[in-house]
């Protein structure tokens, strides 16, 4: 037995795919009415990481977008603004350069997005984002050592990118679209939690599937038996196309109902999304809004 078999054996995997279906479809019907309100829409813009991870991104749009965020109170002066902004690796010093509010500065890296390169790239990658003046990095568990059970290597490697962050927190995708079921997502979970995860994340965005209402079910079960064990509050962070008002109040209350009040912050609560702000806008001002 290994020491991630120990490990495993004290968590609870007795759930399955069926019971979390029915369980998340209770929730929501229960209580997503309840949080159609504008107060909702209002905290879920402060939770998210405004994402450019563009092929056709440059230092002029991501300017643009900065420029955008420096300008948001002037345009919507009782709203709050988002958590942070999300880019590769080469526009960090961009942001750091043009940002003149107090958001995040989040990088992916580590072979963003699909996570297939050398150990030596991976934290050379990662320590030059955090020294470029990045707050926050999201890497992607390597998910093909997590589906062929080498969960002590992929424990090692994310061990090694955590201490190359220093005191940039860590965000773990799971990539749980390409995960087989509830086991697979919550053993992913444990892996990067185990390794020193701040945040755990659902997917990339770039993958065939991306965030769904079941799999971060099952990380807020994981989430909450670690804290329970721990005492170690771990956040979660959704992304992979969610862009509409409702898909957010979605997570917002299956979030709420599965951790509790305390997680709705944005320490704690992240939704990765570029087209969801001007949505949630709308929703908020009940007219069509385009402005990021």
């Amino acid at each position: 037995m290994d020491r991630f078999d120990a490990i495993l054996k004290e968590y609870d995997f007795s759930l399955t795919d069926r019971e979390v279906a029915a369980q998340v479809e209770k929730i929501i019907s229960e209580n997503i009415q309840k949080n159609m309100d504008k107060a909702v829409y209002s905290k879920l813009l402060n939770f998210i990481d405004l994402t450019s991870l563009n092929t056709e991104d440059a230092p002029d749009t991501i300017t643009e977008l900065v420029k955008k965020i420096n300008e948001f109170d002037d345009n919507f002066d009782i709203l709050p603004h988002p958590a942070g902004i999300c880019v590769y690796p080469s526009f960090v010093s961009t942001v750091k350069d043009m940002l003149q509010e107090d958001l995040e500065i989040v990088s992916v890296a580590g072979g963003f997005p699909h996570s297939q390169t050398f150990i030596e790239v991976k934290i050379a990658e990662v320590s030059m984002a955090v020294l470029e003046g990045a707050t926050e990095i999201d890497v992607v568990i390597p998910v093909g050592n997590v589906l062929s059970g080498n969960l002590e290597e992929a424990y090692n490697e994310i061990s090694e990118i955590k201490a190359a962050c220093r005191e940039a927190k860590m965000k773990v995708i799971l990539e749980t679209g390409l995960l087989k079921n509830v086991e697979s997502i919550k053993k992913a979970a444990l892996v990067a939690m185990v390794a020193g995860a701040d945040f755990i994340k659902t997917s990339t965005g770039k993958g065939p599937k991306g965030a769904s209402l079941e799999a971060v079910y099952v990380m807020c079960d994981a989430i909450k038996e670690f804290n329970s064990k721990n005492g170690s509050k771990v956040g979660i962070k959704i992304a992979g196309g969610v862009s509409e008002t409702e898909d957010a109040v979605k997570y917002y209350t299956l979030v709420q109902n599965r951790l509790g009040e305390d997680w709705l912050t944005p320490d704690l609560f992240r939704i990765g999304a570029s087209r969801l702000v001007n949505n949630l806008l709308t929703s908020i001002v009940g007219k069509e809004v385009k402005y990021f």
